[in-house]
C-alpha cells in the first residue's frame, strides 16, 4: 500500500541523516520544508521533498493536505498508563493544603494506587489501560513507554507487567515496559525495607526476565523512598539480567541520584524539578537523557525542571507526561508541549525536538522514530488547518491534530 501526501503546508522535523538526539543550540534547528509531499510505502516512509521536485508516481492513495502541517507523532518515554483507578480524591486533599509527601505518609500516592491494584483483576486493568492507549494514540503519541510499579508485590507487579505485554501485542503502536517494583516501600516493609530490596532483586527480577516482561529497570530515587545506595544496588540486579535503567530523580531533592544513575548507564533520568550544578556535571559526557515532565510539575504546584539551564550547558532534554492517576493524570503529549514552552521557557523548536527526536532516544528507539526519515516508520500526525507550527503549542487546551498514522496505518 502507497500513500502519497501532496500540498502539505509543512513537512517538520525532516532529517536526511538520522540523528540520534539533539543537544544545546542544536535543539534550536527544527529541519522543515514547505509546501511538501510525503510518500509512505506500507509501514515506511520512502520519499519526502517539496511539492516542486515532485515527479509522477502510481499510488494507490493520494491524500491532499493543503493548508495542514505534518510531523512525526509524539514519543512518550515516561507513563504510568497501567492502573487501577483514579485519585481525585487526593486532587482535593491538595487543594486543602496537603503537600505530596504529607498525603503519601497518610497512606495516600501509590500505596494507595498499590491497594487497589492488587484488588483488581488483569482483566479489568487491561481494559481500562486499553481505553486509555486508544485515547492517547488519537491526541498524537506514536509510541510510549509504560511502568509498573502500583503492585509493589511479586504477584501484582507481574501482572501489571502481562498487561504491558498483551497492549504490546495487539497495537502496532511501539510500546516499552519498564519494571518500577522500586516505586516506593509497602507498609508491611517499613521496618523491614531490606527484605522487600531482597524481594526485588531476587524474587521479581528473575520472574519479570523469565516471562520476557520489561524492557527497562527503574527506581524512584528521592528522599523517604530509596536512597541512591539502594537505587544503585537494584539497578546493578537489573543490569545483570539484561534490563537498561531509566530512573525517577531528583523530584523533590537532591540526593546524589544522578551521579549513581549516569554511573549505571541509565539510558534516562526523569523529573529533574530540582537539578543542582553537580548534577548537571554528572549528566555532562554522559549518554543519559534529561526527561522533564511539566505536567506533573503543573498538576502538583511543584517547580518545573529547569530546561533551560540543562540545554545551555549543551545537554539534550526530552519531554514526557507521566500519565498516573496521582500526580498526571493526563496523557496529553500536546499539553506538555505547550506547558515547556509556557512554563520552562523552551521556544517551540526545542519542545519538539524534545518530544519527537529526543523523546524517540529515551524510548530506545531513535533509529525507527522520531524524525521524517526515510527508512523509518510511517509514525506522524497531520494537523487541522493551521497557520504554523507555533500555533501547536500556542493553543493549549485545543486538539489541532486532525489525523494520526501509526505504521503507515490511520489511526
Amino acid at each position: 500500500m502507497t500513500t502519497l501526501f501532496i500540498n502539505i503546508k509543512e513537512l517538520i522535523q525532516v532529517r536526511e541523516t538520522s540523528v540520534q538526539k539533539v543537544s544545546g543550540e542544536e535543539m534550536k534547528e527544527l529541519p522543515t520544508i514547505k509546501n511538501a509531499f510525503l510518500l509512505i510505502e506500507n509501514e515506511l516512509i520512502v520519499d519526502y521533498g517539496s511539492m516542486d521536485a515532485l515527479q509522477s508516481k502510481e499510488v494507490d492513495e493520494v491524500i491532499d493536505a493543503t493548508g495542514k502541517i505534518i510531523l512525526p507523532t509524539w514519543c512518550d518515554s515516561h507513563t504510568h498508563l497501567v492502573f487501577a483507578s483514579t485519585r481525585e480524591g487526593e486532587f482535593v486533599d491538595r487543594i486543602n493544603g496537603l503537600t505530596y509527601e504529607e498525603i503519601a505518609e497518610k497512606g495516600g500516592g501509590i500505596l494507595n494506587s498499590a491497594k487497589k491494584l492488587q484488588n483488581t483483576s488483569e482483566e479489568d486493568l487491561y481494559k481500562d489501560a486499553e481505553v486509555r492507549l486508544q485515547k492517547v494514540i488519537k491526541m498524537g503519541t506514536g509510541a510510549i513507554e509504560i511502568k509498573s510499579g502500583y503492585g509493589l508485590s511479586v504477584e501484582a507487579e507481574l501482572k501489571m507487567l502481562r498487561v504491558v505485554k498483551r497492549l504490546k501485542e495487539n497495537y502496532n503502536i511501539p510500546i516499552k515496559a519498564t519494571f518500577l517494583g522500586a516505586h516506593a516501600i509497602p507498609a508491611e516493609y517499613k521496618s523491614n525495607r531490606e527484605a522487600y530490596i531482597e524481594m526485588i532483586i531476587n524474587e521479581m527480577i528473575p520472574l519479570v526476565i523469565q516471562e520476557g516482561l520489561a524492557d527497562y529497570i527503574d527506581v524512584f530515587c528521592e528522599k523517604g523512598y530509596y536512597t541512591p545506595e539502594e537505587t544503585d544496588r537494584i539497578l546493578k540486579a537489573g543490569k545483570e539480567a539484561g534490563l537498561i535503567p531509566k530512573v525517577h530523580v531528583n523530584q523533590f531533592n537532591s540526593i546524589g541520584g544522578i551521579a549513581t544513575c549516569v554511573e549505571n548507564k541509565a539510558l534516562s533520568v526523569d523529573h529533574l524539578e530540582v537539578i543542582t550544578d553537580a548534577d548537571i556535571d554528572q549528566l555532562k559526557g554522559s549518554n543519559t537523557m534529561p526527561v522533564a515532565l511539566p505536567s506533573c510539575s503543573f498538576f502538583l504546584g511543584i517547580p518545573y525542571t529547569d530546561g533551560r539551564k540543562l540545554i545551555s550547558h549543551n545537554l539534550p532534554l526530552a519531554l514526557a507526561t507521566d500519565y498516573n492517576p496521582g500526580s498526571t493524570p493526563s496523557g496529553n503529549m500536546n499539553f506538555v508541549v505547550s506547558l515547556a514552552c509556557i512554563r520552562m521557557k523552551l521556544t517551540p523548536e526545542e519542545a519538539i525536538n524534545a518530544a519527537t527526536i529526543n523523546g524517540a532516544y529515551a524510548l530506545n528507539l531513535e533509529d525507527q522514530i522520531g524524525s521524517i526519515t526515510r527508512g523509518k516508520l510511517a509514525n506522524f500526525m497531520v494537523t487541522e488547518t493551521i497557520t504554523s507550527y507555533n500555533f501547536i503549542p500556542y493553543n493549549f487546551g485545543s486538539h489541532t491534530i486532525e489525523d494520526v498514522y501509526i505504521k503507515g496505518i490511520r489511526m
